[in-house]
This record gives structure tokens, C-alpha cells and sequence, in this order.
């Protein structure tokens, strides 16, 4: 192979490969997957624009071989961030997910679950309404129940759910749970949103509670006294 002594030796072929041993580096020093696909597949065009130029084939077939799994790698990174987004503005249908489910019917007046009860599934609501009995939250269809469960540390119900209206739900176990959430970004981003939404909602609750009592404190330690 012929290294450039001088300007004059510099052709294209030796810009090709120059371009291409500079991208390889930036790849390496990058840290977002989605860029370094893009600068990867690049890399890999001009490696083999020089190798089939220069006749070295070693790394003409390796590039050729790169290539298409760098294609691949950031189709998938693509439709991964497409499924995301797709769950942060639609709902979760739940056909495919009823393979995984075991439907259970409960009477009005039954305690699905006690607080500090063990946690090893949660429940879509089909028909009916729960009680969130601690909180006072009813909830109806379309709902989901025993969720909170899974992220909690000792797998430990955080609160008592009755049944006030007769109706069904899906129950689904935490393993099928967990399975999914890795196997689907649609589900995932799903559960992640619906935990946090209600976590939130309770932190609120609690807020609100407690300014209230200040407020009444306030007011007591405001009273004149007789």
C-alpha cells in the first residue's frame, strides 16, 4: 500500500480513507445510539467505497457484512422511539394482551385484596367499580388495579381494594408483567405513565390534606380565647 509523502500524492482514494478513519473515531467518542448508528453506516460506505478502490477485500467484505446490521440497528432504535410516542398519545388496546390474563368476577361486597397483603398480579377493570378504600377512590372500566405492587419493594399490596359494583377484570401476573414491559414499549410506556400518574395523584392527596390541617391549625391558634 502507498502512503502520501506529498500533496501531490493525495487522491481521492486517500480522501476516502482519511474521511473514513476520522468518522470511526467520532463514532467511538459518541454516546446517543441513534447518531452513532447514522455516523456508523456512513463509515461503513466509505470504507467500502476505499476498500473496493483500493483492492483491499478484508475489509471490503467486513464493511459489506456492518452495514445492513447498522441499517437494522437503527430501524429498531426508529420504531422503538415511533411505539413510544404512539403510547404517550393513545390508549392501550387490551386484545393482545388478553392471552396473558385469567378473567375473575366479583361480587359487590368483596375485598379483592387487604394493604400489606402479598403482590403478585394487578387487574384491568372490565365492568363494575373498586374502592380504593384508604383514599376513597372509586375506580370503574378501563381501570387498572394492584399496579402500585410491582414497584413496591416487599411486592406488598399499598392499599385495600373493595368491590362496590359487581363486575369482572383481567388479572394478569407480575411475571407476565415484566415480561411484557421489556418485550413491549407500547406496554411499557403504558405502565410507567399509569404508575406515576397515580403515585402523583396521591402525593396530591396528601398535599392537599395536609394544608388543610395547617390551615385548621391556623385557625384554632388564631381563636381568642374566652
Amino acid at each position: 500500500m502507498h502512503f502520501p509523502t506529498s500533496l501531490q500524492d493525495i487522491d481521492f482514494v486517500t480522501i476516502v480513507a482519511a474521511a473514513a478513519v476520522i468518522l470511526n473515531i467520532i463514532g467511538y467518542l459518541m454516546k446517543t445510539m441513534i447518531p452513532l448508528r447514522m455516523v456508523a453506516m456512513v463509515t461503513n460506505c466509505l470504507f467500502i467505497t476505499w476498500s473496493g478502490l483500493a483492492a483491499v477485500y478484508p475489509t471490503l467484505v467486513l464493511n459489506l457484512i456492518l452495514l445492513p446490521i447498522n441499517a437494522l440497528r437503527f430501524y429498531q432504535m426508529k420504531r422503538l422511539i415511533r411505539q413510544v410516542n404512539e403510547a404517550t398519545d393513545s390508549d392501550l388496546s387490551l386484545d393482545w394482551l388478553k392471552p396473558f390474563t385469567a378473567k375473575r368476577h366479583f361480587d359487590a361486597g368483596t375485598t379483592l385484596f387487604h394493604k400489606g397483603d402479598p403482590a403478585s398480579e394487578l387487574h384491568f377493570i372490565m365492568s363494575g367499580r373498586f374502592r380504593v378504600v384508604e383514599r376513597g377512590i372509586d375506580i370503574g372500566a378501563g381501570g387498572i388495579i394492584g399496579e402500585l405492587g410491582l414497584l413496591e419493594p416487599g411486592k406488598t399490596r399499598t392499599a385495600t381494594i373493595e368491590c362496590i359494583e359487581s363486575g369482572e377484570t383481567l388479572a394478569i401476573s407480575y411475571d407476565h408483567v415484566m415480561q411484557l414491559y421489556f418485550q413491549n414499549p407500547t406496554f411499557g410506556f403504558y405502565f410507567l405513565q399509569l404508575s406515576t400518574a397515580r403515585l402523583f395523584h396521591t402525593i396530591g392527596t396528601l398535599e392537599a390534606e395536609n394544608a388543610a390541617l395547617r390551615a385548621a391549625n391556623a385557625r384554632l391558634g388564631s381563636t381568642p380565647s374566652a
